[in-house]
């Protein structure tokens, strides 16, 4: 048998979505399923997925554009769109978002799976960002132009959850969750903390100001293009 990888799912029907994770587990692969773009950046932030199965029709954010912006974030991510969108101009479009492979629905699961063996064997490791800088998340290091600076684990899912978010910015109460910290006023400091060590480690690197932005009121804002390389799975 292939090896075993980690995989996400994102399908908002319920039934479909249980059918696919429990037909990919039984292949031995490691699968989790979510219904929305929301819960996928929720996911992602622990859970480090070499496959992204994509439905189109998500409520709100949809497929495209959440395809989109985490091909932005992992260049190494393995994307497989499954759709009921199959005209030309769908399947266009959606290779133009991020797609790896396009299967329209219905799709058994021999072939998802067998399609899911054959991307894995042709996927990069991760390329850099456009400014050089990359997140290795199973070295715990930040490869930008200058230098390779340590990071810690919640520095790196900190980053990481940055990457993936819609324009890279999460608000405060969002870090604290992925951070596993509370909305106390003690908590809000240490990630303000947290974001100052991750500018500093940021220009060690190499990488120009400004790196990381403060939103007023709201959160932050990573300025950079960063590049994921995940675990292994």
């Amino acid at each position: 048998m292939d090896a075993a990888l980690k995989i996400a799912v994102v399908e908002d029907h319920d039934a479909l979505r249980e059918i696919t994770v429990a037909a990919l587990q039984a292949m031995g692969h490691e699968v989790r399923g979510v219904s929305s773009a929301e819960e996928i950046d929720e996911l992602l932030a622990g859970f480090p997925a070499r496959v992204l199965v994509l439905d189109l029709n998500l409520p709100g954010e949809d497929g495209l554009s959440l395809g989109r912006r985490l091909r932005e974030a992992q260049p190494g991510l393995g994307i497989v769109m499954v759709t009921a969108r199959d005209q030309v101009k769908d399947v266009l479009r959606g290779y133009k978002s991020g797609a790896d492979i396009y299967l329209a629905k219905p799709t058994s699961p021999e072939e998802l799976g067998a399609a899911i063996q054959a991307l894995v064997r042709r996927l990069p490791g991760g390329q850099p960002g456009a400014a050089g800088l990359t997140l290795d998340m199973a070295a715990l290091q930040l490869r930008g132009p200058a230098a390779a600076v340590d990071v810690s684990m919640p520095e790196a899912q900190l980053l990481a959850a940055l990457a993936r978010a819609a324009e890279h910015r999460l608000e405060t109460w969002q870090l604290l969750e992925i951070s596993g910290k509370s909305l106390s006023d003690g908590d809000k400091k240490a990630l303000a903390v947290q974001v100052v060590r991750l500018r500093k480690k940021l220009g060690d690197a190499g990488v120009p100001e400004p790196t990381i932005k403060a939103v007023r009121g709201t959160g932050y804002q990573l300025c950079v293009p960063l590049s994921l390389r995940a675990a292994p799975p």
